[in-house]
């Protein structure tokens, strides 16, 4: 039987453009996709899938329940800020926690700038800070070294009440250091009324990354009086500043501590101790800490290549590059920083060359400024100075400050005065008023015997208020570093020292030492060159420990320029009159004198 209705075509069922229950949606499936999310591991596609089935099943992109935890999830998880991003625009007035969380993921990204961006946008919502707004968004402001920004929120900090959280104050003492200003972290610290372990770590920390060792060592000894347990955080930045000073009997100490409370198997205190040992000339105690770690990472590795480099062991430096090779790792390009520097202060210019050309073909590592410095050095402490001059012309990066730097310092030892004045020229449009220029020209001048041009360049420096830095050196006795200039005569025992220098000199002289008044570059009589020579503060430096140690005792100086020719020829004589071993750390490598002779083999 047929109906008299008119027949109606065949059609798919309509799609709903919307899904039901959007604006009140299943609370059951609020909550089975919120328990989806707590009980998600940490794959990104899982979070997208349990994402999927909640619009599937009609829940909102806008519902803030879901929305912050699922903001929550792909930050803590998957770190992927843009998605995360997506989701968050959407929201409908999200909440103090959900705006926090997404200052945190942009804090902990490779780009934090953006969570200065949220931050400025959480205010104009007129969604007020907690505490832990400020410790997220100080950490992003770290990271960008960023002290205005810093500024601002520390004024908003105590603007808000919150200045006296201890976690909130951490975070400042941690990006005040962290900006170079540690000055201002130590500032907070002094005021903070309360100070936790983060809190002494965050302030040694600022001292120690920006080279202020005294001020790290008087802190980690203030820390101990106050009764606070050091951690692996505190021994890596007490180890850093050991190194810079050269303070091996604290660093020896340190490790001792280390040994004690299990800190040795920590792999940054480790590399951290590593580094102590090689910058203190003790190559063979790196060496050891080396082969006892349980695990290695490539900073240990590296560390230990470039202690080899700067300590004269360059061929030793390449055979552990060698056996990294062989164990399977992957240098880095600070790794052939390592490499390039064991072949420049060895004088090895054609294995420099050929590792640089490994590492561009075999490991596909671009060549960075700091690998083309390595080799302008190699060629200029070769006395291949137009050589040097030509491969900077031809580098694929425009050179640097310290590039022409180097090209103008194996001008001077070498004694190239045209190129040297081309280098001049380009420091003077990128670095108008380092005074290490004016200093490296002087010489050049000096050694060529143009003294009118030498006065020309010392009233440069007048004028410009530029001044030279002065040499200094260091010594460790007992828990005390002594620091001496030249001619210094400040010390309690000057009378005593410059006594032994007397002594010093008779006894070379008597060994056939003539003094190298060519080092003195200076328009005056001989006499008064021989005189300016003895009173250089390494030789000071060395008859105060003659002094004050044992005999046959190594002795340590760590020098913050090169170290000149005469001080050189006397260190070997000295140490074969006095029986002693003397390591001295100058500007860019050790020297290990033993019975007349130096590790270096007179190339530096």
């Amino acid at each position: 039987m047929h109906s008299n209705s008119p027949s109606k075509p065949f059609s798919q069922p309509s799609i709903p453009t919307t899904f039901p229950s959007q604006q009140n949606p299943n609370p059951y499936i609020v909550k089975k996709c919120i328990s989806l999310l707590l009980s998600c591991a940490s794959s990104i596609l899982k979070l997208k899938q349990i994402h999927a089935f909640s619009i599937r099943h009609g829940l909102p992109l806008n519902n803030p329940d879901f929305g912050k935890h699922l903001i929550f999830s792909i930050v803590s998880l998957s770190g992927q800020m843009p998605y995360a991003n997506n989701v968050f625009k959407n929201l409908e007035n999200p909440n103090v926690f959900t705006w926090n969380t997404m200052i945190r993921g942009y804090a902990e990204s490779d780009a934090s700038r953006p969570a200065l961006d949220v931050f400025r946008r959480m205010r104009g919502f007129i969604v007020d800070p907690d505490t832990h707004t400020y410790p997220f968004l100080l950490k992003a402001i770290g990271k960008l070294m960023d002290v205005r920004e810093c500024e601002k929120v520390h004024c908003v900090v105590v603007r808000n009440g919150y200045e006296k959280l201890v976690f909130v104050q951490n975070a400042l003492v941690h990006v005040y250091g962290a900006c170079g200003y540690a000055e201002s972290a130590y500032k907070v610290f002094e005021e903070m009324p309360e100070r936790n372990l983060v809190t002494w770590n965050s302030v040694i920390n600022g001292f120690a990354v920006n080279s202020r060792p005294n001020e790290t060592l008087t802190l980690f000894r203030e820390m101990g009086v106050e009764g606070v347990e050091p951690d692996g955080f505190t021994m890596v930045s007490l180890l850093t500043a050991c190194a810079e000073l050269g303070a091996l009997a604290l660093g020896r100490r340190a490790h001792g501590f280390m040994f004690k409370v299990g800190l040795d198997r920590n792999l940054h205190a480790a590399n951290a101790l590593l580094d102590v040992y090689a910058k203190c000339g003790k190559i063979r105690e790196a060496s050891k800490v080396f082969n006892e770690m349980e695990e290695k990472s490539i900073v240990s590795w590296t560390s230990l290549i470039v202690g080899l480099a700067v300590n004269g062991f360059g061929f030793e430096a390449l055979e552990l590059f060698k056996k990294l090779e062989r164990e399977g790792l992957v240098p880095s390009e600070i790794t052939f920083v390592g490499v390039l520097y064991a072949c420049s202060h060895c004088g090895m210019v054609d294995e420099g060359f050929a590792y640089f050309n490994k590492m561009v073909e075999e490991f596909r590592i671009a060549p960075k400024i700091e690998h083309y410095g390595c080799m302008v050095d190699l060629l200029g402490r070769a006395g291949l100075v137009k050589q040097a001059y030509d491969y900077i012309k031809n580098m694929s990066v425009p050179p640097n400050a310290v590039i022409w730097r180097t090209l103008l310092g194996a001008c001077a030892n070498h004694g190239h005065l045209a190129l040297g004045e081309i280098a001049r020229v380009q420091l003077q449009k990128l670095e108008p008023k380092h005074c290490g220029d004016y200093v490296l020209l002087s010489n050049l001048y000096a050694s060529e015997r143009r003294w009118s041009e030498v006065q020309k360049v010392r009233k440069t420096m007048l004028n410009e208020g530029i001044r030279k830095f002065p040499g200094h050196s260091l010594v460790e006795l007992g828990n005390n570093v002594h620091e001496f200039v030249m001619g210094d005569r400040s010390h309690p025992q000057s009378d005593d020292i410059y006594a032994k220098l007397a002594e010093i000199t008779m006894l070379l002289r008597l060994e056939g030492y003539v003094p190298r008044t060519t080092n003195v570059l200076a328009d005056i009589e001989e006499e008064e060159k021989e005189t300016a020579l003895s009173y250089h503060s390494e030789k000071i430096a060395i008859a105060f420990m003659l002094i004050n140690t044992p005999s046959c005792t190594p002795i340590s100086v760590v020098k913050n320029l090169r170290v000149c020719a005469d001080c050189h020829l006397a260190i070997k004589l000295i140490s074969k009159v006095f029986n002693r071993e003397i390591v001295v750390r100058d500007r860019s490598r050790f020297h290990h004198f033993r019975n007349g002779s130096c590790s270096c083999r007179d190339y530096w």
